[in-house]
C-alpha cells in the first residue's frame, strides 16, 4: 500500500518504523507545507536512538516522528503566505514560539517556554517525513548556488552564530574551540567569519581535528591520553602562544574535562560560552571562575536574527557547508544514519526524504 505521508517513528530505545502519518492540512493561512528533501542527523538524534529521549522519553504508546534538521521544497501555502510560492528552495527553523509571553516579546523567543520544536516528545513531531508544516516564518529561501542538501547545515550553523554572538567575538581576538564535530567545526567558521585572529581546535578524534583546521581553523590540539589537566591547559597555550590565555572559549562538548580546561585556559576577563549539552551535573572550577572573572553564557539554540546571520554568511560565502556532508543515507535506511553518527564517522550524516 503506497502511503500518502511515509514517516519514520521512533517508539522508544532502538525501535524505530516506517509508517503512514497524516497529510498536514493547512489551518492557519500563514502555514505552508514542505516536501522535505533532505534531513540532517545530530547528537540528540543518536541519544534518542539510544535512550528514547533526554529530558522527556518518547512513549511507545504514542511514538514520535524523528527529525528536525531538514531543508525541503515548498509544496502548498496558506492564503495569506506572500513571502514562498510554491517551488521555493528553504532551510527551516525548526521550533517556533508562541510569540506572546516576555521572552518572546523581549527578543528572546529560544527561551519560550510553550516552545514547539520538531522532535520533541511527547506531542512535536518532527521532520522525517515526506510532508511537514511549518509558519512561512520560519522557512529561509536558499541562494540559487547553495544545494537543498547544504540547507540542512543552516540548523547547526545557526547553533553556531547564536553561541559567537553570545560571546560577542571581536576582530583581532583569540579563540579555542572544543570539539570537532559539526557545530564545535561551525563555532570555529563562525569566529573566523567575525575576524577572529587565532581559533584553536581541540577535540580527541584526530580526523576530525584534521578536518576542523583544513576547513577553518588556524591550530589545533590533540590531547595525550596520559596528561594532566594542567599539562593540557599549558601545552594549549604554548603550542599556540596564548600567553595570557584566549579571549573566548566556546564549548561545544558537554564534557566536564573540557569545560575544567575551558575556563582554565581563558585569559583573565575571558568569556566562556557553554554550547554542547553534557551531564546535567558536572564538577566546576569555580574559583577559577571567580578569580579570573570569566563572563560565563549558556547558549541554547538559536534566537532573533541567528538564522538570518547564518543565511547571510552562507549567500556572502564567508562560510560554505558542503565539505561537512560526510554520507547520504536514503530515507528507508534511517537507523543506519543515526548508528553512523553514533560510531563517530564522517562530520555530518543525511536522511534524504521520502519518496
Amino acid at each position: 500500500m503506497t502511503m500518502e505521508n511515509p514517516s519514520c517513528f521512533l517508539y522508544g530505545p532502538g525501535t524505530a518504523k516506517f509508517e503512514n502519518s497524516p497529510y498536514p492540512t493547512i489551518t492557519d493561512e500563514h502555514d505552508v507545507v514542505l516536501n522535505i528533501s533532505f534531513v540532517g542527523v545530530c547528537g540528540s538524534d543518536v541519544h534518542f536512538w539510544n535512550h528514547g529521549g533526554i529530558v522527556n522519553k518518547v512513549d511507545p504508546s504514542r511514538p514520535l516522528i524523528m527529525g528536525h534538521e531538514a531543508s525541503g521544497v515548498v509544496w502548498e501555502i496558506g492564503n495569506a503566505v506572500t513571502s514562498l510560492k510554491k517551488g521555493d528552495r528553504v532551510a527551516i527553523e525548526p521550533g517556533f514560539p508562541c510569540r506572546r509571553c516576555k521572552n518572546c516579546k523581549s527578543g528572546r523567543y529560544n527561551l519560550c517556554p510553550q516552545m514547539t520544536f520538531a522532535a520533541d516528545p511527547p506531542y512535536s513531531h518532527g521532520t522525517l517525513r515526506k510532508y511537514y508544516k511549518i509558519p512561512e516564518d520560519f522557512c529561509y529561501k536558499l541562494p540559487d548556488f547553495v544545494a537543498l542538501d547544504e540547507g540542512v547545515l543552516v540548523e547547526p550553523l545557526s547553533v553556531a552564530v547564536h553561541a559567537s554572538r553570545q560571546a560577542d567575538i571581536k576582530v583581532g581576538q583569540d579563540v579555542v574551540v572544543f570539539g570537532a564535530g559539526t557545530v564545535g567545526v561551525l563555532c570555529a567558521a563562525v569566529a573566523k567569519a567575525m575576524g577572529a585572529r587565532k581559533i584553536i581546535s581541540v577535540d580527541v578524534n584526530a580526523p576530525r581535528l584534521e578536518f576542523a583546521t583544513d576547513f577553518a581553523a588556524t591550530g589545533s590540539y590533540l590531547p595525550a591520553r596520559e596528561e594532566s589537566l594542567e599539562e593540557t591547559v599549558r601545552k594549549i597555550k604554548d603550542v599556540h602562544a596564548l600567553d595570557e590565555g584566549a579571549n573566548v572559549v566556546l564549548e561545544a562538548t558537554g564534557a566536564e574535562i573540557c569545560i575544567d580546561v575551558g575556563i582554565q585556559v581563558l585569559r583573565r576577563g575571558g568569556t566562556f560560552i557553554q554550547v554542547g549539552h553534557g551531564k546535567s551535573k558536572v564538577q566546576f572550577p569555580i574559583e577559577a571562575l571567580s578569580e579570573k572573572e570569566i563572563n560565563l553564557k549558556g547558549s541554547f539554540r538559536y534566537g532573533a536574527g541567528d538564522y538570518e546571520l547564518a543565511m547571510h554568511l552562507l549567500d556572502s560565502k564567508k562560510v560554505a557547508v558542503k565539505d561537512l556532508i560526510t554520507g547520504v543515507f536514503p530515507f528507508e535506511e534511517a537507523t543506519q544514519a543515526w548508528e553512523c553518527t553514533k560510531s563517530g564517522q564522517g562530520i555530518k550524516t543525511l536522511i534524504r526524504g521520502a519518496t
